[in-house]
């Protein structure tokens, strides 16, 4: 995964805005959205994003092919090949262009000191929709141009993660964030740091109105990654969430079949 997407995230849910923010300490992330499509969110989005970041790190090519065929593609992002208005092919089809559409603010800010950048995900972008049959396999050829800046974002400091871990956490965008960003904290923390529940909210729920629903969301989704990386050493606490140093998730990932 990108290192800008792990230190904040995409929206949980619809914000139904153009804008959208969030904080991490110094770090701010920034979104913007065409009225008229809107911003990204939910769990697509951030496989999408895994998928994109996975492929250009292993291709070192800012033009991607998206597999033989539509099938074959989401079923790469767990996926189901289903039609309809609720079918994972009408709402990949939608956060797509939600995510190719907008552009993103990454801004650090200390006290003597401001630096930022400003990007798109994509240059360009062709998606088939067509049903493919099975004579026809091959000839899909959808792709998409990554944008230079989001490329160089993507290829000169990517996190390591398990795509598996991605599709077993897929129904909790939030697990999907705190698994990301776990395997990222985890794999240069020196000693035991405690992060305040306030902190938290800014960083994975800003939406959150109350702190008692974020604290919440926030526990169910730690349950939830904890299944797949139980190495992981965090605990809840009254003011927070302490972490301590624990063995990153990438180098003994447990093979067997995922479930939460």
């Amino acid at each position: 995964m990108a290192r800008a997407m792990t230190l904040c995230t995409l929206p949980h849910s619809d914000p139904k805005e153009q804008e959208f923010i969030r904080k991490n300490g110094d770090y701010t992330l920034t979104l913007l959205a065409p009225k008229a499509i809107g911003l990204p969110y939910g769990s697509i989005p951030r496989l999408l994003l895994a998928w994109i970041s996975t492929e250009a790190t292993k291709t070192g090519n800012r033009v991607l092919v998206l597999g033989g065929s539509l099938s074959k593609f989401m079923r790469e992002l767990g996926l189901s090949p289903t039609g309809g208005e609720k079918g994972d092919i009408t709402r990949l089809r939608e956060q797509m262009k939600r995510l190719f559409s907008c552009s993103i603010h990454c801004n650090y800010s200390s006290s003597n000191n401001d630096t930022g950048m400003t990007f798109h995900f994509v240059d360009d972008y062709s998606i088939w929709w067509q049903p493919q049959v099975e004579e026809h396999a091959g000839t899909w050829q959808s792709t998409l141009t990554l944008s230079e800046r989001f490329f160089k974002e993507i290829t000169q400091s990517p996190i390591p993660i398990d795509i598996r871990a991605l599709k077993a956490l897929k129904r909790s965008p939030m697990a999907l964030d705190l698994y990301v960003w776990l395997t990222f904290r985890t794999s240069y923390l020196k000693k035991s740091t405690l992060i305040t529940w306030k902190q938290l909210q800014m960083q994975f729920g800003a939406e959150y109105a109350r702190i008692d629903n974020f604290k919440m969301k926030f526990n169910d989704a730690k349950r939830k990654v904890l299944i797949i990386y139980p190495e992981a050493k965090i605990q809840s606490t009254l003011n927070g969430i302490l972490i301590s140093p624990s063995e990153p998730h990438i180098s003994k990932f447990r093979r067997k079949k995922l479930f939460i």
